[in-house]
């Protein structure tokens, strides 16, 4: 026995002396710097912790003296919007009704009391949305014009939100927030718009576009991929090189783990979230796929810390390497990409022209807080990068919304665009290697760019036109007011200036750009936070999906999609596209998922806050027409292995008629990640007459000849002839009512 218990001493003592010297790996310590960054966050001071902002209010409550009756009223009026933010809008609307009947001095102060109001029919509409729409989740929930589905079955909370607007708005007639919310109360109710009070109706709601499309199917509970979580990011791409697409997604919150859905290639997705690794990680309000070691492998980059400054945004990004065997292992630290700055958008490219992607990161500095400068990562070639942003001139300091990276001159050298919230856009011209370094230059004001000093989030470089330069989206984000107000604004024909608009500027060839939103039909309010484009009806012209909304719970505006009219315009299709949900929509992913040769769409849904939190929707493209197309898998060599930045002319005749479309091999835009395999809608053309690349970093170019249209191909440098790749066309597997995954706590909501 006694040597037994020596022998297991000794065992024992072994395997802690090799516990003891084994040194944390990379991911380990990205691990405790995550742990770390959580509980930082977790601060009353924080507004985006209405957990921690709670348990003081409470505190607070039980301090205050009863005769204090002011105080216990703002506290309480904090507290119930509190209440609203973590889903407990009964809660809310029990503490605010406790205010109306007992206004104390505040009784005197209309506007205060009015304020009570508001936020009370807010709770109501709340109410009804989550035991409706999120609770009793359907296709057709929140979807506008609301219908069918749609249509709510409790109707507590749209009937409590009703009568109290009619209040309001019989004491002030023009409040645009109370106005456009009470018609869709109405609409929850199937009443709009025969129910709704004459003076109180905003007509047309429910008016079919002018230009109509297909409806898209939300498919996404069929597939159970309606994950429910806060705002955050989401990348389609094939991550096991199978051919299928996958889905890879995140939530902003650090309490919310990464999703990875795999690809059956049998009509069906599997949840491999904790078997590859990622629900290991939390947080990301966006994230962008690379192949960053030029193994083929598609790696994720999450971005942390957007909006909440510091010290609670001061967050870590993480580089998740793809291992080939469908895991991933965070190498953050060990490759040098370890900095603490607030971040939600960065842009892969290859910025050197060496055949390695490199990363610019656009970070948040505000005024009076910390300095976060962007940063540019250039690849060292070794599963390393050293950090040049300064040296380049590109370490801007701004509160940067959206990045992104092309070729706007045609030059050969990928230059970038970078949006703020600061009122100033950037236009970064690249001007190659000089003495060995690479440099940029600020062009914005050469550009014409500088004349817009609105704020502004999403953004892209695009080909709207097909005229082979790269055009500027870059979406306003100006606003003084709930987003309903500009929604009623615009339906009433009294939008202010700065409403939202998608803003368009054309290359003109020259160096300089022209803003032309108005001509092109995009003069609508959008208020785009993610947004992407994609061709859905494959006539070889980009069109546009936004997903819209800000934190506020009174800013319910619907998701758009705008089709591109030949280069001629765009335009709304939301409508008959079925698209236009009113829950806040963040990252954006255009792909064919099915593999049926259009493009389908899946979208982030969920706002700042966890009574925000919301289904996401995965739209299948019906087909909206006969058109051909091609899908191209390019393969650099002396480029960049996943050729990104490579830019592709295909020439076809149609009708008689020569033409070309352009595309550039990229994830999108600069909030929403789509496969970098090229999706191209080819009209009528049955034959591409010649396909030409032009390969990122060494310039070279390839042409192939009298391609057939309606097939997948992988395209490698160098190669002369293309290899055709058999994908299945799958059919989506329908199942019943399943149990939707879910990142945050589900909020309750009883009357």
């Amino acid at each position: 026995m006694r040597q037994k218990l020596i022998l297991f001493t000794v065992v024992l003592t072994g395997a802690l002396a090799i516990s003891l010297c084994t040194k944390p790996t990379s991911e380990d310590k990205m691990l405790g710097l995550l742990q770390e960054s959580k509980q930082r966050a977790f601060n009353y001071q924080n507004n985006f912790c209405p957990d921690a902002q709670l348990m003081y209010l409470d505190s607070l409550l039980k301090a205050i003296p009863p005769t204090e009756v002011a105080q216990q009223f703002r506290v309480k009026h904090f507290k119930a919007n509190v209440l609203l933010q973590l889903g407990r809008p009964d809660d809310a609307i029990g503490i605010l009704r406790g205010l109306e009947r007992n206004p104390g001095p505040f009784e005197a102060l209309p506007g205060v009391m009015r304020k009570v109001t508001d936020d009370m029919a807010v709770a109501y509409l709340r109410f009804g949305e989550q035991i409706n729409c999120v609770s009793n989740h359907s296709v057709d929930a929140c979807i506008l014009p609301i219908k069918n589905g749609g249509i709510h079955r409790n109707t507590k909370g749209s009937k409590g939100t009703v009568d109290i607007y009619k209040r309001m708005l019989a004491e002030k007639p023009d409040d645009y927030e109370a106005l456009w919310l009470l018609n869709i109360a109405y609409m929850t109710l199937g009443e709009y718009p025969a129910r709704v009070p004459k003076k109180m109706l905003i007509p047309s709601m429910d008016a079919e576009d002018p230009v109509a499309v297909k409806p898209f199917e939300d498919i996404a509970p069929d597939l159970k991929l309606d994950v429910r979580n806060m705002a955050g990011g989401v990348i389609t791409e094939d991550f096991d090189n199978d051919g299928f697409l996958d889905l890879a997604m995140s939530g902003w919150d650090l309490s919310e783990p990464m999703h990875y859905f795999k690809n059956n290639g049998d009509g069906t997705f599997t949840d491999k979230s904790e078997y590859s690794r990622l629900s290991k990680f939390a947080g990301g309000l966006h994230m962008t796929q690379t192949d960053y070691n030029n193994d083929g492998f598609k790696d994720i980059f999450v971005l942390r810390g957007a909006w909440l400054g510091s010290p609670y945004g001061d967050q870590p990004n993480s580089l998740l390497r793809n291992n080939g065997d469908g895991t991933f292992t965070d190498v953050t630290i060990d490759a040098g990409l370890l900095s603490m700055h607030p971040t939600q958008t960065a842009t892969w490219n290859d910025f050197n022209n060496d055949g390695w992607l490199d990363v610019f990161i656009g970070n948040e500095t505000t005024i009076g807080a910390n300095y976060h400068p962007c940063e540019l990562y250039l690849n060292n070639k070794n599963g390393t990068f050293t950090e040049v942003a300064k040296q380049a001139n590109t370490a801007v300091a701004a509160f940067v919304k959206g990045v992104t990276s092309g070729d706007y001159d045609n030059d050969g050298w990928n230059d970038l665009f970078i949006s703020t919230l600061s009122g100033r856009r950037f236009l970064l011209r690249n001007k190659g290697i000089s003495n060995g370094k690479v440099s940029f230059e600020d062009v914005t004001q050469a550009a014409a760019l500088d004349k817009d000093q609105n704020r502004s989030f999403a953004t892209w470089f695009w080909d709207y036109d097909n005229d082979g330069w790269q055009d500027i989206l870059c979406g306003d984000y100006t606003m003084d007011y709930a987003l309903s107000y500009y929604a009623a604004a615009e339906r009433l024909g009294n939008s202010p200036e700065f409403h939202g608009q998608p803003v368009l500027y054309h290359n003109n060839h020259d160096g300089t750009f022209t803003n032309v939103t108005k001509a092109m039909g995009l003069d609508k309010t959008g208020f785009a936070m993610g947004g992407n484009f994609g061709d859905i009806d494959n006539d070889g012209y980009l069109d546009i999906f936004i997903g819209t909304g800000n934190p506020s719970y009174k800013s319910l505006i619907p998701n758009k999609m705008f089709k591109n009219v030949e280069g001629r315009g765009f335009a709304d299709v939301t409508t008959s596209a079925k698209v236009g949900s009113l829950q806040k929509g963040h990252s954006v992913a255009f792909a064919d998922m099915d593999n049926d040769g259009d493009q389908d769409i899946y979208i982030e849904m969920g706002g700042a806050y966890i009574g925000d939190a919301y289904q996401n929707s995965f739209f299948m493209n019906p087909g909206q027409s006969e058109h051909n197309w091609i899908s191209l898998d390019l393969e650099g060599v002396t480029a960049n292995k996943a050729a990104v930045g490579s830019k592709i002319k295909l020439t076809f005749t149609e009708n008689g008629k020569r033409r070309s479309v352009y595309r550039v091999v990229s994830s999108g835009g600069s909030f929403g990640s789509q496969p970098f395999k090229r999706e191209i809608g080819l009209g009528q053309a049955k034959t591409i007459d010649e396909i030409e690349i032009r390969w990122n970093g060494s310039g070279k170019v390839q042409k192939l000849q009298n391609i057939a249209a309606n097939q997948f191909i992988k395209i490698r440098e160098g190669v002369a002839a293309p290899e055709k790749v058999l994908i299945k066309k799958l059919t989506f597997k329908r199942t019943h009512a399943h149990e939707i995954p879910v990142c945050v706590p589900v909020a309750k909501a009883s009357i």
